[in-house]
C-alpha cells in the first residue's frame, strides 16, 4: 500500500504494559497492520527485548515479535527494528546481540554500564526508523515502573520521551488487580512521562463489560486518562507467543489423532515455531517437562521434539536430573518418532566438543552417531534448501524444497570412530544441516521454522494452516472492534 507520506520524522505510538506478559507484544503487532491498513507506512521498534525466540534478518538476528511486527506492517524486517536482543543462557548471565550481531564485550559487563554503552546506537536506530517511515510503533518491555531501573532505562519511557510518543498502557486484567496496576504504573511515573500516557487498555478480560463501571470511570477522574479498550479473552489468534510455554488452553479442538510432545527444558529457545502446529486439525501439542508428564500422555505419543537451545549442555543436564533422557531413549526403542531441532539435534548425537568454551562439554543421548563441536563463530542465515531421501515417519519430506533459519554455534559431523566401524548417520540434507538414524525412527536437523513451512505442513499433515496474512488481519479487525472509536487515529494527530 502507497505512503500517505507523513511530513517529518514518523510519529509514534508506544505499547506500555504494567507487567510482562499484559499483551503488549500482540497489541503491538495489531497496531502495526492496523495503520498499514489505512495507508501508513509503518515500522516496530523495541529497544531491548529479552528472549531466546529470535528469527534471522538482514544483518543478522532480531526477537520473533519485531520480526512478525515488521511483517504485520508490511516492512522488511531489519536489525534496527531491535537493536538489543538479551538471549538468557543461564539464570544471572544472558548473551547479548547488538544490531543483530553478538557482541562479546557487552556481553561481559555489568547491566547498569551496558545500558549507557548501547544508549547511542538505541536512539540512533530509532532516529533512522522514523526518518523512512510515517508511523513507528514502539513496544515496551516489562513495566515502565520499575523505579529501580529508572536511572539506566533504555526500552520505556526514556524511548518514548526521546520520540514523544502517545502511550497506551495495557494490563492483563485476569490476572486481577487491573486497576492497581494501571494507576499504580501511572502513579509512579514522574508528572512529565505521565502526560505521555493517553489511554488505558484492559486486556483478557472475560464475562460483561458492564460489570467493570464505576472502575474506568473512577480511574480516569484520578489520572485524567481514559480507559480507551476492553479486550476481550482470545486464545486462538493464531499468533506466536512472544516467550513462555502454550498451555493447553490454546489447543485445537476435535479428537486427537495425533501427539506431539515437546520437551520444554529451561533454555528452551524459538518455541514460537511450533505455533502452526496448534492450528492443525486433530492434533495434540504437549509441552513436557517430566517423564511423568510424558507416561500420562500415553502410547499416543507419536512423536517427541528436542527443540532448540540456547545452552545446549545445560538443557542435556537437566534433562538427565529428570530422567527424560531414559523416556526419550525408550521411546524410540518401542518404534516412536524423535525429532530434533538445532540444539536437539546436537543432543541426539554422541557427544558435544567445545574446546571454546562456548557452551560446555557433555555426553549426548547416543541417538545418533554424531559428534558437536562448538565455535566462537555463530552461523546466522536465512537458509533454503532440498530434503534427499528421508525414511520413516518423515518419509513425505523426501525430496521437499524447504525454508527455514540457522542460528548456532556448534557444526555437526559423524562421529569418526563410529563411522569407521560402520555406524553412520544418514545425511537427509546437505551441509550437515540434517541427520536420519535409528532405522529412520529419529530426525535432527539444524533448520528452525520447518513447521512454518506451508510444503512441509502438507507433506506431513496433510494440513495447511492459517496464513500470517489471515493472521495479521484478524489481530486489526479484532483491535478495531474493541478499541473506542477515533482513538487510534487521534494517537497520531499532532
Amino acid at each position: 500500500m502507497q505512503s500517505k507520506q507523513n511530513k517529518g520524522p514518523a510519529r509514534c505510538v508506544m505499547v506500555l504494559g504494567t507487567t510482562s506478559g499484559a499483551g503488549k507484544s500482540w497489541l503491538t503487532t495489531a497496531l502495526c497492520r492496523w495503520y498499514a491498513r489505512q495507508g501508513w507506512k509503518v515500522a516496530p521498534f523495541k529497544a531491548q527485548n529479552m528472549s531466546n525466540n529470535a528469527r534471522v534478518v538482514e544483518g543478522g538476528e532480531i526477537g520473533s515479535a519485531q520480526y512478525f511486527q515488521a511483517l504485520a506492517a508490511g516492512a522488511v524486517p531489519d536489525v534496527r527494528m531491535n537493536p538489543l536482543l538479551l538471549k538468557p543462557e543461564r539464570d544471572t548471565h544472558s548473551q547479548v546481540v547488538l544490531l543483530g550481531r553478538v557482541d562479546a564485550e557487552l556481553t561481559g559487563m555489568p547491566w547498569r554500564g551496558r545500558s549507557a554503552r548501547v544508549w547511542p546506537q538505541v536512539a540512533q536506530a530509532l532516529d533512522a526508523l522514523r526518518a523512512e517511515n510515517d508511523v513507528v510503533v514502539i513496544e515496551g518491555a516489562g513495566s515502565p515502573a520499575e523505579i529501580n531501573l529508572a536511572d539506566s532505562d533504555i526500552v520505556n519511557m526514556r524511548v518514548a520521551e526521546h520520540a514523544g510518543a502517545r502511550c497506551l498502557l495495557v494490563t492483563d486484567i485476569d490476572r486481577g488487580g487491573a486497576f492497581a496496576h494501571l494507576y499504580g504504573t501511572w502513579a509512579l511515573l514522574p508528572p512529565a512521562q505521565r502526560a505521555l500516557i493517553h489511554g488505558f487498555v484492559l486486556n483478557k478480560f472475560r464475562g460483561d463489560a458492564a460489570l467493570l463501571a464505576p472502575g474506568p470511570q473512577m480511574l480516569e477522574q484520578m489520572t485524567g486518562v481514559p480507559t480507551v479498550a476492553t479486550l476481550p479473552m482470545w486464545w486462538q489468534h493464531g499468533l506466536p507467543e512472544e516467550d513462555g510455554v502454550f498451555d493447553d488452553r490454546t489447543q485445537q479442538a476435535g479428537a486427537v489423532q495425533r501427539t506431539v510432545a515437546v520437551i520444554a527444558y529451561p533454555r528452551i529457545s524459538n518455541l514460537d515455531e511450533f505455533q502452526p502446529l496448534k492450528n492443525v486439525a486433530g492434533l495434540r501439542l504437549a509441552w513436557v517437562r517430566s517423564p511423568a508428564q510424558l507416561a500420562g500422555l500415553s502410547a499416543a505419543t507419536d512423536w517427541i521434539v528436542l527443540p532448540g537451545s540456547k545452552h545446549t549442555s545445560g538443557d542435556l543436564a537437566w534433562l538427565r536430573a529428570q530422567g527424560l533422557d531414559a523416556a526419550i531413549t525408550r521411546h524410540a526403542q518401542a518404534g516412536g518418532a524423535v525429532l530434533g531441532i538445532c540444539g536437539g539435534l546436537q543432543m541426539l548425537g554422541e557427544a558435544l566438543v567445545d574446546p571454546h568454551g562456548i557452551d560446555g562439554n557433555a555426553p549426548g543421548l547416543g541417538l545418533l552417531p554424531l559428534v558437536t563441536q562448538f565455535a566462537p563463530d555463530k552461523t546466522v542465515r536465512a537458509t533454503c534448501t532440498r530434503f534427499g531421501a528421508v525414511q520413516g515417519p518423515w518419509q513425505a519430506l523426501s525430496g521437499l524444497a524447504v525454508r527455514g533459519y540457522e542460528i548456532h554455534h556448534g557444526q555437526t559431523a559423524a562421529h569418526a570412530a563410529m563411522a569407521r566401524s560402520g555406524d553412520l548417520a544418514t545425511a537427509v540434507l546437505p551441509e550437515g544441516l540434517g541427520w536420519q538414524g535409528g532405522q529412520g525412527r529419529v530426525l535432527g536437523v539444524y533448520l528452525h521454522g520447518l513447521f512454518e513451512d506451508p510444503g512441509v505442513l502438507q507433506a506431513l499433515f496433510g494440513a495447511a494452516g492459517k496464513t500470517l496474512d489471515q493472521v495479521f488481519d484478524g489481530l486489526a479487525d479484532f483491535l478495531e472492534a474493541h478499541v473506542d472509536a477515533g482513538v487510534l487515529d487521534k494517537l497520531l494527530r499532532s
